[in-house]
């Protein structure tokens, strides 16, 4: 078995080996660029070398420092992991060249895999199906001639792509040279080379991959199918195992298919063999040479673990298990969580992770789920890689069950900070389409285009009166200590009642909240006053309001100007923005003339004036401390001030007179 391995990779891939790897006794090395000397892989790494600036070509695509690293580091093996050099032939070879295990197939079977014209190629020799197209000296020779003999509408794809990249669909004739060029332009981008192929379009297939292993003495067996046919633009974003509805026949003609593929170019470790079904066929797509993102739908049914799998088989051992002792167990479904927006054209987001809570990270968490990151609450998201922050995957005896532990999961799901796909998974997960298993590769793009937008929510006034009593609440959690401040303010034979500024886009509303036997009674939320009880614990807000019981995770940013309260549910974020303080509390009619009254229950951290003091209007007077937060209380207008009724140190009430300001006219 190997000793010590080196992960050429970042985010959730790289922490997804480490952990196998560590399982197993292996001793493991990161690697880092400059925007990652933070991340989670490397934190949960045994040792870790950087490997050169935040752009991906002068650090995880850097050859030479990623086996430099592994020299300098001891390591005898290194796992590529998915994406940069993942599926580099010439990446591989430079391993075996130094003495290096690269843990992945031979070097000659990545080229040949990774040509899609080569590919098609050999696996017409082995005799597996493939998709209708042209490529080489017919292609070249005239490829608008070639183009009509394939048909419209066709696709057009480099030859050495992958990941949805360097393609594009072309529906007619007339548009056929124009995406010619663009694919080729791509194509050297991205794969440094022009070559194309074109492949007759199966407009509503789908996209359905079988998982292949093989030994180094030749054992190759199949871990069952996927279906990855919800897609954009060819990017998977919902996977599942086994493919649904599927006649038996045409699923072991697949899995058999997918065997000889795997033999046909000497195939060793964890592959995919990716094909398109329409109807009652099935054709050859590509294969990727490497571990796929959805693998663990496959590990969820069937139980095993794909990277210690990869990792014996480098070491030189046999596979685990025969083809007949490989058993699949019940149905799985994984979506895929990026920091992009998909009503703004999928556009990435980048900023901080101020929250990101997953569904297996409580006491309560969800049984069948799986949650799979490469990042942590108070991460960076970054402009210089891929956006994805996690995978959800759940698991159920068959799929309805899987889907709806997989919208349980996200409805656990919090995130704040950047934007993200959430509310489309959430979506997914409960279509009737999705659930039907009615859809194909174009299907998200054409029939559930609408999923993109995001729901619409009216603030109802219970969530309106949620926000006011979590700012009460914070109030009181900010002026701990003192058991007659906690119970907050108290005047003899009369209700006390605070006031709650809180905006929201157009609306602002002035609540107030009065301390009741039961709990609260907020008015200013709706028509009537309405009985309120909470519970504030830690971050999370449980109120019932009116028999209505709500639950949000809670997050205040002091720091913002003006602060911001956020409440976060199965349903997304509610953001309210919280009024300056003193206007909020300032009720200018009822206050005594020259004075300046506490906005809220606090503490005095700090004085700037005396009496007899001149200040100008917007002067800072004083500093109180509440809501775990500072407010500076201004003069309101210019003059001299006549009294300053606290010292620092001094618990206020809300309403207190801190100080009176003379002006000329008073």
């Amino acid at each position: 078995m190997l000793r010590s391995l080196l992960i050429a990779n970042r985010g959730e891939i790289a922490v997804r080996i480490i952990r196998s790897a560590r399982a197993l006794g292996i001793r493991t090395v990161a690697v880092y660029s400059d925007a990652d000397r933070d991340a989670l892989h490397v934190a949960l790494a045994d040792e870790a070398v950087r490997i050169g600036p935040a752009a991906a070509r002068k650090s995880y695509l850097d050859q030479a420092a990623i086996i430099d690293a592994a020299q300098r580091s001891g390591a005898e093996a290194i796992h590529p992991g998915y994406g940069f050099l993942a599926e580099n032939a010439e990446f591989a070879a430079a391993c075996e060249a130094v003495g290096i295990c690269f843990v992945g197939p031979p070097a000659a079977a990545i080229r040949i895999m990774g040509a899609k014209d080569a590919a098609r190629r050999r696996m017409q020799e082995a005799g597996v199906p493939v998709v209708p197209g042209a490529d080489g000296e017919e292609l070249t020779a005239d490829p608008n001639a070639a183009a009509e003999a394939v048909g419209f509408p066709l696709l057009i794809k480099a030859a050495a792509g992958g990941g949805g990249k360097g393609m594009r669909v072309v529906h007619s004739a007339k548009d056929f040279d124009a995406a010619l060029a663009a694919v080729k332009r791509e194509a050297a981008a991205a794969f440094g080379g022009e070559q194309v192929l074109l492949e007759r379009w199966l407009e509503h297939a789908r996209h359905v991959e079988v998982q292949v292993f093989a030994d180094t003495a030749g054992s190759t067996i199949h871990l069952f199918d996927r279906d990855c046919s919800v897609q954009r633009r060819q990017q998977k974003v919902l996977e599942e195992a086994p493919a649904p509805d599927l006649p038996p026949a045409l699923r072991e003609a697949m899995a058999s298919a997918a065997v000889a593929a795997a033999r046909a170019v000497g195939y060793v470790g964890a592959g995919t063999v990716e094909f398109l079904v329409a109807g009652d066929e099935f054709f050859f797509l590509e294969m990727n040479t490497r571990l796929q993102v959805e693998h663990p739908v496959t590990e969820m049914i069937t139980g095993e673990d794909l990277v210690a799998w990869q990792l014996q088989v480098a070491s030189g051992l046999p596979l685990p298990k025969t083809q007949a002792e490989v058993l699949a167990n019940g149905h799985a479904v994984e979506v895929r969580l990026y920091a992009e927006d998909p009503a703004s054209g999928y556009l990435p987001s980048i900023g901080d992770l101020v929250r990101l809570r997953f569904p297996n990270e409580s006491a309560d968490a969800l049984t069948g789920v799986r949650v799979d990151a490469g990042v942590r609450q108070g991460d960076a998201v970054s402009p210089h890689y891929d956006p994805m922050l996690a995978k959800i995957a759940a698991w159920g005896p068959d799929r309805a069950a899987a889907l709806d532990r997989l919208a349980q999961g996200l409805a656990a799901v919090r995130v704040h900070g950047v934007r993200t796909n959430l509310y489309l998974l959430r979506a997914l997960a409960v279509d009737p389409a999705v659930r039907a298993g009615a859809v194909h590769t174009t299907w998200l793009e054409q029939e559930g285009a609408a999923l993109a937008a995001p729901p619409t929510r009216v603030l109802s006034a219970s969530e309106w009166a949620a926000a006011a009593i979590a700012v009460v609440l914070l109030r009181r959690d900010g002026v701990s200590g003192d058991p007659f401040v906690d119970l907050g303010p108290v005047r003899l034979n009369q209700a006390v009642s605070e006031r709650v500024t809180l905006e929201q886009g157009q609306d602002v509303l002035r609540l107030f909240v009065e301390p009741q036997a039961e709990g609260y009674r907020v008015l200013g939320a709706g028509d009537a006053p309405v009985l309120v009880r909470g519970r504030l614990d830690d971050d999370r807000l449980d109120v019932e309001i009116e028999a209505q019981r709500l639950r949000f995770d809670l997050l205040l940013d002091a720091a913002a100007v003006p602060p911001t309260l956020t409440l976060m549910d199965d349903r997304g974020s509610l953001t309210w923005l919280l009024a300056d303080a003193l206007a909020a509390a300032l009720d200018r009619d009822e206050a005594v003339a020259g004075s300046l009254l506490a906005p809220m229950p606090g503490q005095v951290v700090s004085i700037s004036v005396a009496p007899g003091d001149a200040v100008a209007e917007g002067d800072v007077l004083l500093v109180l401390e509440a809501m775990k937060m500072e407010h500076s209380i201004r003069a309101p207008q210019a003059g001299v001030v006549s009294a300053v009724n606290f010292a620092v140190g001094d618990r206020v009430e809300e309403g207190a007179v801190l100080a009176a300001i003379e002006t000329d006219g008073s």
